[in-house]
């Protein structure tokens, strides 16, 4: 059986994929400081508690497992704090993830999937974007994302290792089983907090009512995470077979607005409580992923849209 190597594996995105990834025969080996992630995810294969730039336990943590391979989510991922604390991404992001590769080299462990995001792209486009679009980051987060990739790049140039890197946009949803789901601890995503206003917790701030957008409101491209996780081991099996590096994005290619979310939601008998709010700044007004290159590369498409992706996580988030 592969082992394979998942920091972040506590949290959101990270525990679904632990656990599709086992179920596809796979051992995932959850690396996590439990910083924004939860013990309670940690089901589906061994766990190690620590810090990626704790250099000596990532060491005894790669003699121990022997992975055959490296799925990298872990960092800090909110764009509002990375305005405010920039040194923070690049520290967290940055600096974490040159210890990760240092280890990587030490024990001859060549592929690499990391967890990259469509902030790396930044401005605003009204068609979707495709791989090729310049990438200019308008917020630290993204910037320290796309730092990471260049490293990627050029360590693959060089043939030390290869790497797929994944460009998400908005990760959305939770587990059909309702065992796992989406929690940040400050929450700050549009979906959990609209559900949790429904619920009787606070009001839902909607950040911007004047771009340049149908409604007003930003658009976003939202993907379910079940669909994150499993092109994550399509992008395994694609780099173990053939060993060559990509970068590739990961959406449905439909965007939709946040009074588009609220109304859905209301659809499925919830009512968000909302009020208007200034734009964030780093807030671009559109992201839409062209994610045709994944299905050419990596044989996958999405297989939940809107309404599935808000009945799972209205389902997981009203669990008693």
């Amino acid at each position: 059986m592969k082992k394979i190597l998942i920091t972040g594996g506590a949290g959101y995105i990270g525990s679904h994929t632990c656990k599709l990834i086992a179920k596809a025969g796979y051992e995932p080996i959850c690396f996590d400081n439990l910083s924004t992630g939860y013990k309670e995810f940690v089901k589906w294969g061994p766990f190690i508690l620590g810090d990626l730039k704790n250099t000596t336990l990532l060491k005894e943590t790669f003699k121990r497992f022997k992975p055959n391979a490296v799925i990298h989510f872990a960092g800090s991922s909110l764009v509002g704090e990375s305005v405010i604390n920039p040194l923070k991404y690049f520290d967290n992001n940055v600096g974490s993830t040159l210890s990760l590769l240092n280890a990587m080299k030490d024990f001859s462990v060549k592929n690499i999937i990391f967890s990259s995001t469509c902030a790396t792209y930044g401005a605003d486009s009204l068609a979707p974007i495709d791989e090729s679009f310049p990438q200019i980051p308008i917020n630290p987060y993204g910037m320290s994302k796309l730092m990471i990739e260049r490293i990627l790049k050029n360590l693959s140039d060089t043939k030390e290792i290869s790497h797929i890197s994944l460009r998400y946009f908005n990760a959305a949803g939770a587990d059909k089983d309702s065992e796992i789901g989406e929690s940040h601890n400050p929450e700050t995503h549009l979906i959990p907090l609209a559900i949790n206003s429904a619920l009787g917790g606070k009001v839902l701030k909607v950040f911007g009512n004047d771009f340049p957008t149908k409604d007003g409101t930003a658009i976003r491209d939202y993907i379910h995470v079940e669909d994150l996780a499993s092109a994550h081991i399509k992008a395994l099996e694609c780099i173990i077979d053939s060993g060559k590096s990509d970068f590739i994005n990961l959406g449905t290619g439909k965007g939709h607005s946040i009074k588009e979310i609220i109304l859905g939601l209301k659809d499925l008998g919830l009512n968000p409580h909302t009020i208007d709010s200034p734009r964030r700044e780093g807030d671009p007004a559109v992201l839409v992923a062209n994610a045709t290159k994944a299905k050419q590369i990596l044989n996958w498409e999405p297989s939940y849209n809107i309404k599935e992706i808000l009945a799972s996580a209205k389902a997981w988030h009203s669990r008693s």
